[in-house]
């Protein structure tokens, strides 16, 4: 049988990006390198998608001042998502969730208007077309790690108002607001984590065997 891994380096580096990714809410101010941010987007592209459609789209903003009305439009779901915490409401105001006005480049991605035409992998489970975008979004944060850069997902905005501020077309859908810039430094472990809001779970509970629940007596590799 034919070898078709990567040599040591290669898979110690991708698998090494892979645990040192992380989504990012601290940036240095300054311009993202063009090449950098090309490649990035490169990378979302290359992304596995159902029925190779593709749904990925991707506005680039510019203008300071539609930079500055996104922010706000977080704002207000960060100040309605608080009220919805009820008890953990203070702790979540004391995050930090997103860093639109610091970075260096922001984008809004989404999902493109016309998918109802897309059968192929999506008549019984249509939101594929979300794992597929989920799947550029991950590919773009490695790429930003592997080129040194942070990359923060922010999902608080209202989806309708956001469209509307792009004039995204009917049927389209936005997802996600996406800072990419420099940072002072990679956090060593989940934000999300070292504030205390959540800790992760480790692998062997989220593993089943046979049936849901079923504890799995599959060993991880070392």
């Amino acid at each position: 049988m034919s070898d078709h891994r990567y040599n040591e380096a290669d898979r110690a580096a991708i698998y090494r990006v892979i645990a040192e990714r992380r989504d990012m809410r601290h940036f240095i101010p300054g311009p993202v390198d063009a090449a950098q941010l090309s490649s990035i987007l490169e990378a979302a592209h290359h992304a596995p998608s159902v029925g190779y459609m593709q749904p990925w789209r991707f506005i680039r903003i510019t203008d300071a001042t539609l930079r500055l009305q996104i922010a706000a439009l977080v704002e207000s779901e960060r100040q309605r998502t608080a009220d919805a915490l009820n008890e953990r409401r203070d702790e979540f105001l004391r995050l930090k969730v997103e860093g639109i006005k610091e970075c260096g480049e922001l984008l809004v991605g989404g999902l493109m208007e016309g998918r109802e035409q897309h059968i192929f992998g999506r008549r019984t489970l249509p939101e594929m077309d979300i794992a597929s975008f989920g799947c550029a979004i991950q590919n773009m944060w490695l790429a930003a790690r592997a080129e040194g850069l942070g990359l923060g997902w922010v999902s608080l905005f209202d989806p309708q108002a956001l469209a509307q501020l792009l004039a995204m077309p009917e049927g389209s859908q936005p997802l996600a607001i996406l800072c990419i810039g420099h940072v002072a430094q990679f956090y060593p472990r989940p934000m999300l984590e070292l504030e205390g809001w959540r800790q992760g779970e480790p692998l062997g509970r989220l593993l089943f065997e046979n049936a849901w629940g079923q504890r799995s007596v599959f060993t991880e590799p070392q």
